[in-house]
């Protein structure tokens, strides 16, 4: 099957292999015509399975059909800054050869260059939570005419604590409307979502839930925690690793890791919440054009990266919510390539370990490095210390202090002193 049997449009169709695609991954192959039979859809599909496009392009077909407003028509809320822009830029690909208006707002920028954009007029519009709902309060987002709503990334949301906005949203849009949800992994109170805003959804799964692509290598080194950071070091030394995100559970490890490899051959910048919004972009643009080989990252700003060819994922520190795992992973072996995930496991970080592998379905090979095995290190840390020898050529009165001393230690316990 190519693009043109989809039934899209032929300048999407153009488009799109004007990008360089000819085949429709699984996830396009089976959304598309749902989303361009206007029912609601639920997909469930990893990232790298390219289901963005699955919901821009039946999205952009459908708008040219439809009639004209000054107000957006189809509406994509996605959470965060980084991947709204990335659908965005996807938007303005796929649709250069259709007249039609979109935009993107987010946060840690000024709104006044967005409330121009929104009074223009609009047919797709694309936002982060909290940037919209701050439009929605000041009277300057209309919503009364969408007729799609896609949540992407829905269980990535539920973990920041967007749900809350993402109901008050919902509550802005007409009744009638289709509904896509797009999810790596589909969390109870996601279903409850669906369950209350869609009628009669498809479904739709390319792989089991919460499963990564065959194409990942999955490997764990286990190491002592004080030890991560040298075996990092030794890892990015490897001929074999060219592109490689970092990931860390906090944005001040992200931080310490830069400074800690700025000494080695690798180009290496970190993207958290912390950075403004310009900053971010730097790094990012920077890391694509290959200016920065190594991207220390948190979960939440890593979240929407669409960086073709990164060859490693390294887990420095193995996430608390095991889905994360999945999501982090999924940034390599991207269309059909291969790709490495790599986990640095600490003893102490057992018990993630293994809510993982239960998520994923397998125990993950173990591979020990030499000279980093943790076992070893506690080995070592057991032996006793070498003895230090007192010097033959002691003076008078380093002899006398020493007789002093334990004199005074034997009085302390109770021993009888000599006068």
């Amino acid at each position: 099957m190519n693009f043109n049997d989809l039934g899209l449009r032929p300048e999407l169709v153009r488009a799109v292999t004007g990008e360089g695609y000819s085949i429709p991954t699984s996830i396009q192959e089976r959304a598309i015509p749902v989303v361009l039979d206007r029912r609601d859809l639920i997909a469930c599909a990893q990232t790298g399975t390219g289901k963005t496009a699955a919901f821009l392009l039946p999205i952009l077909h459908l708008l040219v059909g439809g009639n004209r407003s000054r107000h957006p028509r189809a509406l994509v809320v996605a959470p965060t800054r980084e991947l709204g822009v990335q659908i965005g830029e996807m938007a303005g690909r796929y649709g250069k050869y259709l007249s039609l208006r979109s935009t993107v707002i987010y946060g840690g920028v000024g709104m006044e260059p967005q409330k121009r954009h929104l009074a223009a007029g609009l047919d797709l519009l694309i936002a982060t939570p909290g940037r919209l709902l701050d439009h929605l309060g000041r009277k300057q987002a209309n919503l009364g005419a969408v007729e799609i709503v896609v949540l992407d990334e829905a269980d990535r949301m539920l973990d920041m604590g967007f749900l809350p906005d993402v109901r008050r949203i919902l509550q802005h849009l007409p009744t009638t409307r289709q509904n896509l949800f797009f999810s790596a992994t589909m969390p109870k109170k996601i279903e409850a979502l669906v369950r209350q805003s869609s009628s009669n959804p498809v479904l739709v799964e390319v792989s089991r839930r919460s499963t990564l692509v065959s194409t990942v290598r999955q490997v764990v080194h286990p190491v002592a925690m004080a030890r991560k950071l040298d075996l990092l070091k030794v890892l990015l030394q490897r001929t074999d690793v060219g592109q490689t995100l970092v990931f860390t559970r906090t944005k001040a490890r992200a931080n310490q890791l830069v400074r800690r490899l700025e000494n080695s051959n690798r180009r290496v910048a970190a993207i958290h919440g912390n950075k403004s919004q310009n900053a971010r972009t730097r790094v990012l643009e920077g890391f694509r054009r290959g200016d920065l080989d190594t991207l220390i990252a948190t979960d939440i700003a890593a979240r929407g990266l669409d960086v073709d060819g990164i060859s490693h994922v390294v887990n420095f520190d193995l996430p608390h919510v095991p889905e994360d795992y999945v999501h982090r992973t999924g940034r390599t072996a991207r269309a059909g390539r291969g790709g490495d995930a790599i986990s640095l496991a600490a003893p102490e970080e057992r018990s993630q370990l293994a809510a993982i592998e239960r998520l994923v379905g397998k125990a993950i090979r173990q591979e020990h490095v030499a000279g980093f095995s943790p076992t070893a290190d506690r080995a070592e840390s057991r032996s006793p210390r070498p003895v230090k020898l007192a010097s033959a050529t002691r003076t008078g009165r380093q002899r006398h202090a020493e007789s002093r001393g334990k004199s005074a230690r034997r009085t302390k316990r109770g021993s009888v002193r000599l006068a």
